[in-house]
């Protein structure tokens, strides 16, 4: 299996959102992001399956000296391989790899948030710097462009988190911040038992209208002369945000169930976004 090979592979079992929008890209350009994508499936399984906090870190650190060694020009893994024809033709910044890395590294350190500034700084590093990454491969010449990458990114973890906050009390994380659970009442034992309530609601409502704000700031933020060039990350927040509408349709029943639009409807609306222009 070639590196390219072993990344398309990567990427279509994760079954994501972002895998329908690869499919409309110039081949190089889905090469670059299809490995781009590779990695931070890799990294974030790192913790995810992790065990042993040890371990992951240990395999954090390798991770770390892989993206040190593309730059160097010496990597071993098949999904760096496949990166590093892209570093120079779309300017892919090494402390923007490891910035990635770094907000894997925080799910090791912490699994609470104080605040939405606290949780915002997890999801620059998680999402935020990936948008920026991507935006750079699909074609940015204007740089407010990383700017709306940065902003959708952003848009995308809250959604996420929205969608999973069962999921993740489960696993013991709650990103949802501590002083607006208090500010509506609702308890870290709310969500651990999948307590569905009025408040809990409330509070989803305050989260969700704060990621649609920022898909509309995202979106404002677009110069129109890269706008073509960005439909990729057009297509995914299409389906981003009918999933997020789905979910508020639904009464924000995510403490016990993970709402999800079926793989027909995201292809769907990847091909609508993409015909609109």
């Amino acid at each position: 299996m070639s590196p390219d090979e072993y990344c398309q592979q990567k990427t279509a079992q994760s079954g994501s959102s972002f895998y329908y929008s690869f499919l409309f890209l110039p081949p190089e350009r889905r090469r670059a992001i299809t490995a781009l994508y590779a990695f931070c499936r890799e990294v974030d399984d790192t913790v995810d399956d992790a065990t042993d906090q040890s371990v992951a870190r240990i395999k954090l650190a390798w991770w770390r000296n892989e993206v040190t060694q593309m730059y160097s020009g010496t990597p071993t893994h098949p999904v760096m391989l496949a990166l590093k024809p892209h570093i120079q033709p779309y300017d892919l910044k090494q402390e923007h790899l490891q910035a990635i890395i770094d907000g894997m590294e925080m799910d090791l350190d912490q699994s609470r948030y104080l605040d939405y500034p606290n949780l915002k700084k997890y999801c620059w590093h998680v999402a935020g710097v990936v948008g920026i990454l991507s935006a750079s491969i699909f074609g940015a010449t204007n740089p407010q462009t990383l700017k709306y990458a940065e902003t959708l990114g952003l848009a995308f973890q809250l959604t996420n988190i929205i969608r999973d906050v069962g999921e993740d009390a489960r696993k013991g994380r709650i990103y949802l911040p501590i002083d607006e659970l208090q500010q509506f009442n609702v308890t870290a034992a709310d969500l651990l038992n999948a307590r569905h309530s009025e408040k809990f609601e409330a509070l989803m409502k305050f989260q969700a209208a704060r990621a649609q704000q920022l898909y509309d700031d995202a979106f404002a933020l677009l110069p129109k002369e890269d706008r073509r060039a960005q439909r990729p990350g057009l297509m995914m927040a299409a389906i981003y945000r009918t999933l997020l509408d789905e979910i508020e349709r639904d009464g924000f029943h995510v403490l016990t169930q993970k709402i999800s639009l079926t793989p027909l409807r995201k292809l769907w609306l990847a091909w609508k976004t993409y015909v609109r222009g």
